[in-house]
């Protein structure tokens, strides 16, 4: 135990004294949010600059639609033809010329409507233009009718369908999705560090291998102890840069938008849309009470349970994969030959990933999302996806959360096994690229 314990605080220690490590974990957050800053502050740039249109309106239909927003500035052309409007319009740099032609009716009229400009427009400018359009349009086919605009008013009003529980509970739409996606950064946490601080287990091995040092260190201890102190020393090394990264990047990152006096409802819902797409979205947006009832969902949400069981999940996946990571750094003399093993190791990742959100997603209690959240290589992360929607009768049943627990044990200590049996073989081989044969015949050394 006492030379566990030293490997652990060796390799720690190595890793956090490292000039490379002591530089990313400096660089990282500042790199990460000047990027998020540069992004913020170029979105911000493109959306203060108006497109400027000119419309050439020749008919009596359209008048008070084409109002200056936000995002679109409108010049009213008169008295010329739409020739000299062309010119003018690219003369003077705008965005494009807006044409509507004179006719008896306003059916006659859409149809000859046209828009001109130096190069194919933006989807979002002629969608806005298209809007105002179809909307007068409709107001003025609706009063040849002999629709009031009260009447308009109340034939364009939405609809939403309540929705309450057996128990007589109001429940709110999209609480479910919001949960996986609460749960699916979790388990997208956990994947993301397997794959990075792996990686640094396997580098570890292959640099003391090629440098002969390791045929010194297994002289006074057992690969397994090395192997393990190995695991659990780089962890903690890469525990301590990630929850850095996590508290300078936010402290960088809430002083750096306070500096440019970044207002978040510019990039809430409903931004960054034209007035007519806001009044739907305020008409449809959900009421205080409704408001209230989100914030009592998220309230429910298992935090304590789902926390802890991060922790297990975390502690356990990264556990088996940096096994393995291992026992690959072990096998090859060099980080070009571990290549033809990686994807078999990743692919259980990215499956548990993008299956874990379409499934849960869909329905978290259905067969697949069961079956991967109860399967030990993807149960960290989609059993996480899951636990967001509560635990007992009416989420995530007990008995699975404790199953899944216990394979994920088990497989932990078969794949330390498998690959402590390749790692003390592996680490005293030199010169031989390594075959699946080969591991194979590794395992079955006594």
């Amino acid at each position: 135990m006492d030379k566990l314990l030293l490997i652990i605080k060796r390799e720690y220690l190595a890793k956090v004294r490292n000039r490379s490590f002591i530089v990313m974990t400096v660089l990282s957050p500042l790199l990460i949010v000047g990027m998020i800053a540069v992004v913020v502050f170029l979105t911000r740039m493109n959306n203060d600059q108006k497109k400027v249109i000119g419309i050439l309106d020749e008919s009596t239909y359209f008048d008070n639609v084409f109002i200056t927003g936000p995002e679109l500035a409108f010049v009213d052309l008169r008295n010329i033809t739409p020739e000299e409007a062309k010119d003018s319009v690219a003369s003077m740099g705008y965005y494009g010329l807006l044409h509507i032609p004179g006719d008896a009716t306003i059916e006659a009229v859409a149809e000859g409507i046209q828009f001109y400009s130096a190069k194919s427009p933006s989807i979002t400018v002629t969608g806005m233009l298209e809007m105002r359009i179809a909307k007068r349009l409709r107001e003025e086919k609706l009063r040849q009718i002999g629709v009031s605009e009260q009447m308009v008013n109340e034939l364009v009003a939405n609809f939403e369908i309540p929705t309450t529980t057996f128990s007589g509970e109001r429940s709110v739409k999209g609480i479910n999705e919001i949960k996986a996606a609460i749960g699916g950064g979790f388990g997208y946490l956990i994947m993301m560090f397997i794959i990075i601080y792996g990686a640094f287990v396997m580098r570890s091995v292959i640099e003391e291998k090629t440098s002969r040092i390791i045929e010194v260190i297994i002289s006074s201890v057992k690969p397994f102890q090395l192997m393990l102190g190995k695991i659990i020393g780089t962890s903690l090394a890469g525990i301590t840069q990630f929850v850095i990264w996590i508290l300078s990047a936010g402290v960088l990152g809430f002083l750096a938008f306070s500096f440019m006096g970044v207002d978040w409802q510019e990039f809430g819902p409903g931004a960054n849309l034209p007035p007519e797409a806001m009044e739907t979205i305020e008409e449809a947006s959900a009421s205080n009470e409704v408001l209230q009832l989100y914030v009592a969902e998220m309230l429910r949400i298992p935090w304590g349970t789902l926390i802890v069981s991060f922790m297990i999940y975390f502690t356990l996946g990264y556990l088996i994969y940096s096994s393995v990571y291992a026992a690959i750094g072990a096998a090859v003399d060099n980080e070009t030959d571990t290549q033809q093993f990686m994807f078999p190791v990743i692919m259980p990742l990215m499956l548990a990933v993008y299956v874990g959100f379409f499934s849960v997603f869909e329905n978290p209690n259905g067969p697949i999302a069961v079956g991967f959240s109860l399967f030990p290589l993807t149960s960290p992360i989609v059993m996480l996806m899951r636990l967001p929607g509560g635990v007992g009768a009416d989420g995530v049943p007990w008995w699975q959360l404790f199953a899944s627990i216990a394979l994920l044990v088990v497989t932990f200590i078969g794949i330390v096994w498998l690959a402590a049996r390749i790692y003390r073989v592996g680490i005293l081989m030199y010169g031989k690229k390594p075959t699946y044969k080969e591991l194979y015949k590794w395992l079955k050394y006594k």
